[in-house]
């Protein structure tokens, strides 16, 4: 299409593109309008129509891309920064206001929305329910957190109804049945309990279930079982139950002694003051049997620290099983070299090298906890068990030094019987019960922490791997290249409240094919 102007500019024909047909002819009169006025006017349009095109061009944009690019090309204020920075505000003096009495909140954020919508509530009324909401809910989820590790501990301290029957049983068996009653070990090996060319583990437990995983994994991972000595000490209760069941079931080519703390002359109450007052004291027996929820500011403490404090309140911690380890120079008087086992680990690898292990004139070899990769587990200085608030506490020990694990540990008896050891034990032990135990909580290691000061060798940390009962972010790998790994705190493998990915380490050293333990249903879900 186009356009041809008269040379007199008085008239305008409009033909088509190929100049053969005329569509239109425009002639224009002088007495109303002047060709210069129309010639002006079109230019104007000329100069007007792209900018009218790009300004509908920048309104469909705008309204596509979310208003984004129309304001800043067209110099309009987007106000979405102005009402965040406005919300904000609001939100900062809610949170120094106190909520307003009797403020009714909504149950759910649904239903949040759904009263917003239908009350028009203001911004500031919003927040105001948000916060309290938020502050309900954080609440709710702390109160349901200590409730957990209430049910955990109490779960933790009792025993499994499998566990139990298995005991009863066993029990049964030795008054009813002459094999489980057989001398352990047989006479012609009693000098071998005394021969210090073999390896002599000591355990001391009342769970029939946990000494027999421990005695098969060491068994069952040496490479000179036949060198294996276990003296295995046990309460009066138990004792029946447990000596028949390694009477029942022998691990040769392994020697299994089983004593009853009754049956040791040397523990007498002369002996054993203190541990005799510990287990009597009604004042500390409250604070281990007691209410554990009473007295407590729980909202002043995290649940990590108040799970920390129930486990220092277990029971187990003033049962003189849990403090024999300290008498083990008096009670083997004939031994040099010893390891020392809890009930709660399994040994993964032979472990004949730990007495070929110089400990440079020390008495305990022991794997430190205050370096490692875990940072949780591998944290553990003196601070961490001791008041040092406490004067005497402050007078005398460094809340920097670095801590030690019970559960796995060598003792050169020989030298231990040079020292003052269990002196140092029993005084620091009557203090604490002086101070009405404001020095420390936690059971028998800060005493041993204080006592083996100077007598401790650190071994590698790759022979005892340590936090599988509390720790559930435990590597498997790590697990499975260790020694001996340590199912210390509250998630036993035998309770349902073990970690299920770390239960199989364990389990796979429990006779199930025994007729006791099947019987019990142990560990049946």
């Amino acid at each position: 299409m186009q356009l041809h102007f008269s040379p007199s500019m008085r008239s305008i024909t409009i033909s088509s593109s190929n100049g053969f047909i005329d569509l239109m002819k425009i002639k224009v009169a002088a007495r109303h309008i002047s060709y210069r006025t129309v010639f002006h006017t079109i230019l104007i349009l000329a100069f007007l129509l792209p900018f009218v095109f790009i300004l509908t061009a920048v309104v469909t944009l705008e309204d596509c891309l979310g208003r984004r690019l129309g304001p800043r090309l067209l110099g309009r204020v987007d106000d979405s920064g102005r009402l965040v920075r406005d919300f904000y505000k609001i939100l900062n003096q809610v949170n120094t206001e106190e909520i307003p009495a009797g403020l009714k909140l909504p149950d759910s954020f649904n239903q949040l929305v759904s009263e917003m919508k239908n009350n028009q509530y203001d911004a500031r009324t919003f927040a105001f329910m948000l916060r309290a909401m938020m502050e309900n809910f954080e609440r709710e989820i702390r109160e349901s957190k200590f409730s957990e590790l209430m049910n955990k501990h109490f779960a933790a301290s009792s025993v499994p109804k499998g566990i139990h029957c298995l005991s009863l049983r066993l029990t049964d068996e030795y008054s009813s049945n002459a094999h489980a009653r057989k001398q352990l070990p047989p006479p012609e090996l009693l000098p071998l309990l005394s021969d210090n060319s073999y390896h002599h583990f000591i355990l001391s437990t009342d769970n029939i279930l946990a000494a027999s995983v421990v005695v098969a994994s060491a068994v069952q991972s040496s490479l000179k079982p036949e060198k294996i000595v276990f003296h295995i000490i046990t309460d009066k209760k138990t004792y029946a139950g447990m000596h028949s069941w390694f009477a029942l079931n022998p691990v040769s080519p392994a020697i299994v002694e089983v004593k009853g703390v009754h049956q040791f002359d040397w523990l007498t109450r002369e002996n054993v003051p203190v541990l005799e007052a510990v287990e009597n004291q009604n004042g500390i027996r409250n604070y281990y049997h007691g209410n554990h929820i009473a007295g407590a500011n729980l909202s002043a403490t995290t649940p990590r620290t108040f799970a920390s404090k129930l486990q220092a309140r277990s029971p187990k911690y003033i049962s003189l099983l849990n403090h024999l380890r300290i008498y083990i120079p008096e009670l083997f008087p004939n031994l040099d070299k010893v390891v020392f086992l809890d009930d709660d680990v399994v040994i993964q690898q032979d472990l004949s090298p730990l007495w070929e292990i110089d400990l440079g004139g020390k008495v305990n070899g022991a794997v430190e906890t205050c370096r490692g990769e875990d940072e949780w587990v591998m944290s553990k200085r003196f601070r961490n068990y001791f008041n040092f608030s406490h004067p005497l506490v402050a007078k005398n020990l460094d809340p920097e030094e670095c801590a030690w694990a019970y559960g796995m540990n060598i003792f050169d008896l020989s030298t231990w019987r040079k020292t003052n050891i269990r002196e140092t034990y029993h005084s620091w032990l009557k203090e604490n019960l002086k101070s009405n135990l404001t020095m420390w909580k936690l059971g028998t290691l800060p005493p041993a922490l204080i006592a083996f000061r100077g007598h401790v060798h650190p071994i590698d940390p790759s022979w005892h791997m340590l936090g599988l009962g509390y720790q559930n972010k435990t590597n498997l790998d790590s697990v499975a290249r260790a020694a001996v790994i340590h199912y210390n705190g509250q998630s036993k493998p035998w309770l349902q409240i073990g970690f299920e990915h770390l239960r199989p380490f364990w389990t796979k050293y429990v006779n199930y094919s025994n007729d006791f333990v099947r019987n019990c249903h142990i560990l049946d879900s």
